[in-house]
């Protein structure tokens, strides 16, 4: 899989203790704009963030299904999902 056929979702924990589901193709890029205030609006008064999580996929699609999915999750399935 060469860097442009990569598609992430990620997890961060937020400063206040929360989490936030996102997708990328650059996680570190991404991680580095939620700390600076450029990411989500979410995420930009709860930094700094952690990253928590990450998993891969080939196409954009499945990446954004699955970040769908972990969305819907509750808090704790959340937790058990990056191991806390």
């Amino acid at each position: 899989m060469t860097t442009t056929e990569r598609h992430h979702v990620y997890v961060l924990e937020c400063a206040d203790g929360t989490l936030y589901t996102g997708y990328t193709t650059d996680v570190e890029r991404r991680v580095r704009e939620h700390d600076d205030g450029d990411g989500a609006k979410y995420t930009r008064p709860r930094t700094p963030v952690e990253l928590v999580y990450t998993e891969t996929f080939r196409s954009r699609s499945a990446a954004m299904r699955r970040e769908y999915e972990i969305k819907a999750l509750s808090r704790r399935e959340k937790e058990r999902l990056v191991g806390d």
